[in-house]
Order: structure tokens, then C-alpha cells, then sequence
């Protein structure tokens, strides 16, 4: 999913001057800098890495994905059986409690997934309408049965946003007030969380595997600007950091008082484009868009080399990435040609681009020098971090780079969001294809890997065709953290183990 601003605009200099006053300097406590704030502390509400990367330490999830990102494993569920014909699952919930003692069961499980199938604000509705009942049969058995046979089921349990919250809780303290200050099932609890500064984690007793847990406490601290995040961590003033630009890798990677992780993940970054405006909405206008952009100059200029060109919206390595999708070569002329033909040859765009992020006004100067080769005018609108995402699901832009990191194992999850179904208009992108949009569904519910393989693989094909969006490069994360922090990592899904981070 994306990782989207929702900080305000003076985050950058509050961070910069609280940053000493911040309570982190106990020992124990582990701060964490990253570009924006939280939105929001209710699973179902959200679709941004932002809130996720954070509360998969606050809440824990039935199944988890493992370290390697390639597995799944027991989470809260300990155990689960399925029926012959596939379509009942039977958990056995572990005992475990909530962070205010209360005894976490099978009825919280299931009411936290029929929320995010229900919930009129749930962003993730289409990815569990597959379940037709779950009921607690009792306070440890959680019994699911399923409208049809679901390939992804099982990952999807594993998605951040499928966390098990508190059912007495949620009905107690209401929606806005549990999105402020949840109820915690995983290691840390929200202690506080200061708008627009940062949030504060205290580490949760009653977590089940609260032995596990090294740190008394973890602060993210919101930081916009790149450059002022990395002197954070280089001063001492931060014990890590993500999102290291890529431009300053190489050179932190000499400092004696700091460690580089470079980790594999599933990031995809990509241009999206606004269907719904004018001439983008021909497939010729968008193809020609995409014969415009270098992507290969984008990879050596912006990411350094650390990136790879990306073919597809699947991510290199993931389950059913097409290695041979098709890759428009870089023709300036030809998408001239494209363009005249389509009665787009003035076509000017408005390029909405994140001021602050050193990444992206790269990549917007170099695009925008790129499309005027083929006579494409692109005016690139800086936007406050704050701004920049609401605009975007507002349909108020025509262009701009976003990217998303795979939640689950199975390319159900990304695929239905991208390009299977109208409840979000595919990623704020108005992108309308029924053929598409049929075979998403019909993935969803094939069994025969190879069968599905193919699905997948057609999938890839016509998303290229139609030019959805326009891929652009797969990149590590990047991360630092000082020499006395063992054990800061994120797996190629995204998620931190802090259960696991010691501080020195």
C-alpha cells in the first residue's frame, strides 16, 4: 500500500526542535524518524504504510507472515484446520489478553473481521466479502465459513488491517476515540500521540510474547524533510531513521556511528495517471506517456543504481511476477506519433509533486524534462506532504508518482485495489477495464496454481496494454539506525520487528 503525508506543514521544524525534549533519551526507548504522521489507529480506515509500518506493533493479526516475508505462520490463531470442500476454516485462538487486561477471545476475532467486510468505512470490504459467517463457537474456536473457495483467503488474515481489536472496547469508546487510542492485542501500546510531532509507544504487558519484547518503548517521530531526518541520526538526536534518500547512501554508509540496512522488499514506485482527465483517458495518450519516460535514466540518476527497472505492477520476486511483460522502450518520436494520431499534440499535464521529498522532485524535474522531448508540457505542482495525498483521492492532479508495498503474499490484495474493483475508483486512478475487473474475481476463486499463474500473467499483459498506470522502478528499503540499535529490520512486506529491536 502507499505510504502517504499526513503531517502539518511546520512538522519539519517542531520535530527539529523537540526533538531534544523528547522522553526517548531514557534508556530503553527506541526513536524512529519518518517523513509524515499517523493517520489514524483504526485498521479498517486506513491504506497507508504510515499507519500500518506502526500499528502492526500495536495490534496483532490471527496469521502473521514470517521474517523472510514468504510464509505464513501462527499468530494469534495457534492453530487452524480447514473442511474437506475448502470452504470452513476452524481457528483455535491462543489465551491471550488486550493491553487493558481484558481476555482477548474468538468473539473479538470474529467481529473484527466482519467490521472490515461491513463497515461502510472500511477500505479493505472487497477483499473479505468472501466470508459468509464467522462465529465464536467458544471463547477459543473461531469458526469461518466462506461464500466459495478463496486461494488468498489465508493471506488476507494476515493484513495489518485485519487486526483483532477489542469488540467491548470499539463499542465502548466509539470509532474516533479507539482511532486515537486503541485498545492494543500486540507488543506496544499508543501511550500518546501528539498531531503533527509524533507518537509515543510504551511497551505492552499483557502481549502474549511480552518476554519477547527487548524495548521499554518506541517513539516515531515525524521528520518531512530527508536531509534534516539524516543530520537527526548522524547528530545522535535519532536512533534511526527510514526512508534514507538515495543519494545519501554511500555516504552514511562511511560514518562509524551508524549501520546502512539495505533489506529486499516489494516496493513498486510508478506514475499514476487520472483516467478521468480529458485525453488521458485514451489508451493511446497513456501509451504514448509511458514511451516518453525513461525509466533506466530514472534508476541511474534518482535511485543511484539501488533501483530496477519495473515491467510490471506485480513486484520482482512476488508471487506470479511475469519476467517477461512487456517493457516499452524509450521513444520520444513515437509517442509523438501516438499523440498526433490521438489529437493530443498540446497535450500539457499538471504533475503533482511532494515538496520536501528529495526522491520525488528528482523524479519530477527529469520526467518533466523527458515528456517535453515529445512535446508533452508538464507543470509539476509542489504541494505540502500534507496536501499532497488528499489531492490525489480527490481526482485534483493528472499525474504523480506514488508507490505501494505488497501487505500480504498473495497478488489478490494489490491486484483487486489496483485494477479489480470501483470502490476507491483503482487507486484514485478512475482506471476502467471490465474484462480486467471480471478476471481479478475469477482469480481470486481458481485453485489450480497454474491455472492461476496464467490469470495472473494475463492480468499483467492487459494492465500494460491499457497502461493503468505507468510502472517505473522496484527499489529496496532503505533504512539507518546508530551502532548501538541491533536487530532494526523490515521485511519485504514492510513490517518492523520492534518486538525484537535492542537498544544498548
Amino acid at each position: 500500500m502507499t505510504n502517504r503525508w499526513k503531517s502539518i506543514g511546520l512538522a519539519a521544524l517542531l520535530a527539529g526542535l523537540t526533538l531534544s525534549a523528547s522522553y526517548a533519551e531514557a534508556a530503553g526507548v527506541l526513536t524512529i524518524g519518518r517523513r509524515e504522521d499517523s493517520t489514524t489507529f483504526d485498521p479498517i480506515k486506513t491504506a497507508q504504510n504510515i499507519d500500518n509500518w506502526v500499528f502492526s506493533n500495536v495490534y496483532d493479526v490471527l496469521i502473521r507472515v514470517d521474517k523472510t516475508g514468504t510464509k505464513l505462520e501462527p499468530g494469534l490463531a495457534e492453530s487452524w484446520t480447514t473442511s474437506d470442500d475448502g470452504l470452513t476454516y476452524t481457528f483455535k485462538v491462543r489465551d491471550a489478553k488486550f493491553s487493558d487486561g481484558s481476555p482477548l477471545t474468538a468473539e473479538d476475532a470474529a467481529y473484527s473481521l466482519l467490521r472490515i467486510r461491513d463497515d461502510a468505512a472500511s477500505l479493505w470490504s472487497d477483499s473479505y466479502k468472501v466470508i459468509d459467517t464467522a462465529v465464536a463457537t467458544d471463547a477459543r474456536t473461531l469458526t469461518i465459513k466462506l461464500k466459495n473457495q478463496s486461494a488468498p483467503f489465508l493471506s488476507t488474515l494476515a493484513l495489518p488491517n485485519a487486526s483483532v481489536i477489542s469488540k467491548k472496547g470499539m463499542e465502548s469508546l466509539g470509532a474516533d476515540a479507539y482511532g486515537e487510542k486503541p485498545i492494543a492485542s500486540g507488543a506496544f501500546v499508543v501511550e500518546e500521540w501528539r498531531r503533527g510531532d509524533r507518537v509515543i509507544l510504551k511497551k505492552n504487558p499483557n502481549f502474549w510474547q511480552a518476554d519477547r519484547v527487548k524495548l521499554d518503548g518506541v517513539e516515531w517521530i515525524s521528520v518531512p524533510d530527508d536531509n534534516t531526518r539524516m543530520l537527526n541520526v548522524q547528530a545522535g538526536e535519532l536512533d534511526t531513521a527510514i526512508f534514507v534518500p538515495f543519494s545519501r547512501v554511500e555516504e552514511l554508509k562511511k560514518d562509524p556511528n551508524l549501520n546502512v540496512d539495505i533489506d529486499a522488499s516489494t516496493r513498486e514506485d510508478h506514475l499514476l495517471i487520472n483516467h478521468a482527465h480529458g485525453a488521458l483517458g485514451k489508451k493511446e495518450v497513456r501509451q504514448a506517456l509511458d514511451l516518453a519516460i525513461d525509466k533506466k535514466a530514472i534508476v541511474d540518476t534518482v535511485t543511484f543504481g539501488q533501483g530496477t527497472v519495473a515491467n510490471s505492477y506485480i513486484p520482482k520476486d512476488a508471487l506470479y511476477y511475469y519476467a517477461d511483460n512487456l517493457q516499452r522502450p524509450y521513444d520520444p518520436e513515437k509517442a509523438k506519433e501516438l499523440l498526433a494520431a490521438a489529437g493530443a499534440s498540446d497535450l500539457t499535464l499538471n504533475y503533482l509533486v511532494r515538496a520536501g521529498d528529495e526522491v520525488d522532485e528528482q523524479t519530477a524535474v527529469l520526467v518533466q524534462q523527458q515528456l517535453q522531448k515529445a512535446g508533452i508540457t508538464a507543470n509539476l505542482q509542489k504541494v505540502d506532504p500534507s496536501q499532497e495525498w488528499d489531492m490525489i483521492v480527490a481526482g485534483d492532479y493528472d499525474v504523480s508518482v506514488n508507490y505501494w508495498t505488497n501487505d500480504i503474499l498473495d497478488p489478490d490484495q494489490k491486484t483487486t485495489f489496483v485494477l479489480g474493483h470501483d470502490s476507491n475508483n483503482n487507486y484514485s486512478t478512475n482506471y476502467k477495464n471490465e474484462a480486467v475487473k471480471e478476471l481479478v474475481a475469477k482469480a481470486r476463486l481458481e485453485l489450480d496454481p497454474k491455472k492461476r499463474e496464467q490469470m495472473y500473467v494475463d492480468l499483467q499483459k492487459m494492465a500494460k496494454d491499457d497502461v493503468n498506470w505507468i510502472d517505473l522502478y522496484y527499489s529496496p528499503y532503505i533504512n539507518v539506525s546508530r551502532k548501538n540499535i541491533e536487530n532494526f529490520y523490515q521485511n519485504p512486506l514492510g513490517r518492523f520487528f520492534l518486538e525484537d529491536t535492542v537498544k544498548n
